[in-house]
């Protein structure tokens, strides 16, 4: 019987819009969208056929916010947004739900490899940067990074982890 009552009171709130379920009941913070967080990378260290780098998202809002799990990466060229290449590939490992301070900044560890492993199928291009999609986000980002990158969708040049 009380958890009837229970789930006709969640329903009744659900409904009424009084209630954004269990996420945001127990923070009253909303999920992050574009109007919060700003997109940049951060270049890093090199290896043999790769680099290190971080796709950043800083709070530029003066609210609270959060992102969990993974956004949407890939190369843009030809001056006017288009895809070059395969989209980036997700790296295993935790998708930690965090709350974005205003000022604060998660990061999104990229690793890019060279094209040059791919010479023979790669079918080179020059790179203007990165479209950068939030997690849940339907609208994206550029990013500044010239580089080189492959036309052919099959080969899979970078690779990026879960926002933290």
């Amino acid at each position: 019987m009380i958890k009837n009552v229970f789930a006709g009171l969640v329903l009744a709130l659900l409904a009424a819009g009084l209630w954004a379920g269990p996420a945001q009941a127990r923070t009253g913070v909303p999920e992050c969208t574009n109007a919060e967080l700003v997109a940049s990378y951060h270049g890093g260290d090199g290896a043999t056929s790769h680099t290190y780098g971080r796709i950043a998202l800083h709070n530029v809002s003066d609210t609270a916010c959060w992102i969990r799990g993974y956004g949407g990466l890939s190369y843009v060229g030809h001056g006017d947004g288009t895809q070059i290449g395969a989209a980036a590939t997700r790296t295993r490992g935790p998708e930690p739900r965090t709350t974005v301070q205003p000022g604060e900044r998660v990061r999104s560890r990229v690793v890019e490899t060279s094209w040059g492993p791919y010479a023979g199928r790669c079918r080179r291009a020059h790179v203007d940067g990165f479209r950068v999609y939030l997690p849940d986000e339907t609208r994206s980002q550029y990013v500044a990074h010239p580089t080189t990158g492959c036309r052919n969708r099959h080969v899979h040049l970078l690779t990026h982890r879960a926002y933290r």
